[in-house]
């Protein structure tokens, strides 16, 4: 299949792997398992392929310390678990991919880390650093001190917002499945997989069902979801068995295993898309007339010098408001300063930036990818 073309083509892949698989289903972690995982990612880092990990197992693997067989429904219980099981999960990456001369670095997260625009933009930065040094970050919901996400949350879900984050072209959730089948597998014998379909189409709703594991949280209703959530940036993703032998790697030939969910829009389409549907701006810059002119041309970022003012309160990452002189909205996109830092570098050049904030956040006021013409 032609789509399957994309799997070979991605450059920044997210993988998530669940707890089934990293514990061999509740037996304590599996490095052999994982080594082959970790053979597999380096594989595709080595091709160039910045690669982020979204691995599940804290609360699997601190159940397995604790001689615990049942995931206890406590809160502080499920704390303790993932603090426990952290430790032992986080080593066994490190060691694995030390093999292959890759460093990793953890990154603990929280649906509202990605949900606060300056937070979401501070994660943002801090994964690509991590990529361009080479580096593999291992993502992990910060289940210690969170409540929300023991609760309710679930790693597929992570694994869809870190795809939004550092606009992945793709997901790939390993799973204890072969993939999305049309009927319950395990109640069906005549139930068949379904190789490709649109991420939005309805008729996947009632083929996901429900149901979780004993040791995670999201069953196949989940990784729908997240292929949905991210679809909205334009990724696509892929669920498939991560006991296939050499399946990341199959994946990258484009063998058709698993099921593979596509965007309805392009990366870029869908990425502004989700810019355009944020009604509420926090402030406005008003741009000189060479701004206007370099953004409608389309395809340029802002720079403070062409900022003539600054109107409004707004948080670094939110949503304001371009306009010309005359109060003219032309674009709106997320801000990479503070009102009050914008003001004190309005009409500046960018390498001003430094010397006048003490820092630097970007040499652009609002980057090309983060702004709409409207």
């Amino acid at each position: 299949m032609t789509e399957r073309l994309q799997l070979r083509q991605a450059r920044r892949l997210v993988i998530k792997i669940g707890s089934a698989l990293l514990t061999n289903d509740g037996r304590g972690l599996d490095a052999a398992a994982l080594g082959l995982w970790v053979d597999q990612i380096a594989a595709l880092v080595e091709e160039g392929v910045e690669v982020v990990v979204v691995s599940s197992g804290s609360v699997a693997e601190g159940m397995s310390r604790l001689g615990w067989t049942v995931r206890p429904d406590q809160l502080h219980e499920l704390q303790a678990a993932a603090a426990v099981g952290q430790m032992g999960l986080v080593q066994t990456w490190e060691a694995q991919f030390k093999r292959h001369g890759i460093h990793t670095a953890q990154i603990l997260l929280t649906h509202d880390d990605l949900s606060d625009r300056k937070r979401y933009l501070n994660g943002r930065s801090t994964l690509r650093a991590l990529l361009d040094f080479g580096v593999v970050p291992i993502v992990n919901e910060n289940d210690t001190v969170v409540t929300d996400e023991i609760r309710f949350g679930d790693n597929d879900t992570l694994g869809a917002l870190v795809a939004n984050l550092i606009e992945a072209d793709g997901l790939i959730i390993l799973t204890d499945q072969l993939g999305l089948f049309d009927k319950d597998p395990r109640k069906h014998s005549d139930a068949s997989l379904v190789t490709e379909r649109k991420a939005g189409d309805h008729e996947l709703d009632a083929m996901a069902g429900g149901g979780a594991g004993v040791l995670g949280r999201g069953g196949m209703l989940t990784k729908l979801r997240a292929a949905r959530l991210a679809a909205r940036s334009g990724a696509f993703t892929v669920i498939v068995g991560g006991r296939i032998e050499g399946v990341i790697g199959r994946l990258r030939q484009g063998d058709v295993i698993g099921t593979l969910l596509l965007p309805e829009q392009g990366r870029i389409a869908a990425r502004k898309q989700w810019l355009a549907s944020h009604l509420q701006t926090r402030g406005r810059l008003t741009l000189d007339d060479g701004a206007v002119k370099v953004l409608c041309l389309g395809g340029r970022s802002l720079l403070p010098v062409g900022v003539k003012g600054v109107a409004g309160q707004f948080r670094r990452g939110e949503m304001v408001s371009c306009v010309d002189q005359s109060g003219k909205e032309i674009a709106r996109g997320l801000v990479n300063y503070s009102a009050s830092e914008a003001r004190a570098i309005a009409g500046r050049s960018s390498d001003r930036i430094a010397d006048i904030l003490g820092y630097i956040s970007g040499e652009e006021m609002i980057h090309r990818d983060n702004l709409v013409i409207v």
